[in-house]
């Protein structure tokens, strides 16, 4: 009988870049070899969450990966299966003596899955190492020196690929092992406006970013149109694991170093410290994916309207911005903070309904859908967390200060692009005969506002300001502040 060969597996997950690879570089430490796994996992596509541009995007980062092991005579093994269904026919031809992964701060559905995998390792006598991944931290009770910890992560050297001759399992070998599984199929469309995954790209993003769009980065970040040139647009690259935080955050010290007005730059670094920190928050408070994470808000009760939903999903609620932001995310997968901020403000509090309403939709729309932001940033928008200060966003004073000539909306919502300006962001004050003028009907070519904002805002502002006088409002508040607040919060934000 011949003695299966011991090897080890890195299973890939939101991780997919080969350089500053913790999982990979402690696989290439052992002296056996390794066999690089990504897993299209039922229990992910099945799930609500995630939409096709996710997994197209995951598909090209695996492409580029593979473009990368080609001169090492590798690649990853891609396959669709449950993960637990993987290792068991991986393991009819191989003996699997270590799995090593990063630690994934997702769905509960992931969480879960991690926990029978657990299982599933003890009873097949299978180490399994799971790295940090970004310096999240599981299993921390409060933030004491959270933030100390992270920034010493950030500035350690990053991890190389290096891989020795014969580390890693040959194309034959990994060719073998495809007969006996669903190969996943990494072809993609070319034809979308989405931003295509993979390292390789996202490094063209980060460079192009830190060399000269930057410039402009804090003029424009709130602007839907010019924000798309001057953000750094490498937050789908950052989602998916082909750029890790570490790197991104000393190659953008490096700039800030060497640049003569740093405040550009110290503005972005600062956004890395805060994406951290909501992940962190996410993963120390996992009931936020269905629920407040502040418990007295469980008792605020709102009307469910199909009308109201399917109108925002669709980018039809008759007001510009909102509209031109929906469409263009459906479109391209991307929008900036502020629309984000807009949209979520804009069906919890102007059309009164619940944040769950909206996670699935969104999640689907953002290219970069990140869960560890998703749920705390929807929960903030909605002023849910009674921590933070209520933002009821208004889109048409939005639309006039940040897109004062119109260009997104008219890009986006192009049956009001023959309107002047000031009627493209308010096509509801238009008379019959201003209508004429136009060849522009209102309710046909474009819809009325579905809403009444100005009550809609009033009813929102003063129920919300009502509840943070709630005891359990209150309570939790002081509970959320002591197990979240950073003693080094002021320095986070002086972008130091």
């Amino acid at each position: 009988m011949t003695t299966k060969e011991s090897i080890n597996i890195v299973w890939l997950k939101r991780d997919l870049r080969l350089e500053d690879n913790e999982a990979i570089t402690n696989a290439l430490k052992s002296k056996k070899r390794t066999l690089l796994l990504y897993v299209f996992e039922h229990i992910l596509l099945n799930d609500d969450h995630y939409s096709e541009r996710h997994f197209n995007f995951i598909k090209e980062s695996i492409r580029d990966i593979n473009n990368e092991l080609r001169s090492y005579n590798s690649k990853i093994l891609a396959v669709l299966s449950d993960i637990q269904g993987a290792f068991n026919l991986i393991q009819e031809f191989y003996k699997i003596n270590t799995i090593f992964s990063h630690v994934e701060t997702g769905l509960l559905v992931t969480y879960n899955r991690d926990k029978e995998i657990k299982r599933y390792c003890r009873n097949n006598i299978i180490n399994w190492v799971e790295s940090k991944n970004n310096g999240v931290e599981r299993g921390l009770a409060n933030r004491e020196n959270w933030f100390e910890n992270w920034e010493n992560y950030m500035y350690q050297d990053p991890e190389v690929f290096q891989p020795r001759d014969n580390q890693l399992l040959k194309l034959p070998e990994i060719e073998t092992l495809e007969n006996v599984f669903t190969i996943a199929d990494l072809e993609t469309p070319t034809d979308t406006k989405f931003q295509k995954g993979g390292s390789t790209t996202g490094w063209k993003y980060a460079n192009s970013f830190l060399e000269s769009r930057h410039e402009e980065y804090m003029f424009n970040i709130s602007k839907p149109e010019a924000s798309r040139i001057s953000c750094s647009r490498i937050s789908p690259y950052i989602a998916w694991g082909n750029l890790s935080i570490r790197q991104v955050f000393q190659k953008a010290q490096e700039v800030k170093s060497a640049s003569k007005d740093k405040r550009h730059i110290g503005a972005f670094i600062s956004r890395l410290r805060w994406q951290a920190h909501f992940i962190q928050k996410f993963e120390m408070e996992h009931t936020m994916e269905n629920a407040s994470v502040n418990k007295g808000y469980h008792k605020l009760k709102k009307s469910i309207s199909n009308e109201y939903q399917k109108a925002w999903r669709e980018g039809q609620t008759g007001f510009p911005l909102v509209d031109a932001s929906m469409r263009c995310l459906i479109e391209t997968g991307y929008v900036n903070f502020r629309m984000r901020a807009m949209l979520a403000s804009f069906f919890t509090h102007i059309l009164w309904q619940p944040w769950q309403a909206a996670t699935t939709h969104l999640s689907q729309q953002f290219l970069d859908f990140e869960p560890g932001i998703h749920f705390p940033q929807l929960q903030m928008q909605a002023g849910e967390t009674g921590i933070n200060n209520l933002r009821i966003y208004n889109p048409t004073i939005n639309s006039l200060k940040h897109d004062p000539e119109a260009v997104f909306i008219r890009k986006w919502v192009p049956e009001l692009a023959h309107l002047d300006t000031p009627f493209v962001h308010e096509p509801y004050l238009m008379t019959e005969m201003e209508q004429a003028f136009y060849n522009f009907k209102l309710g046909v070519d474009y819809p009325n506002p579905i809403v009444d904002i100005k009550e809609n805002r009033k009813r929102a502002s003063d129920i919300l300001w009502n509840m943070k006088q709630d005891p359990q409002v209150i309570a939790e508040s002081f509970r959320i502040l002591k197990r979240h607040t950073l003693k080094d919060r002021d320095r986070m934000l002086r972008n130091e």
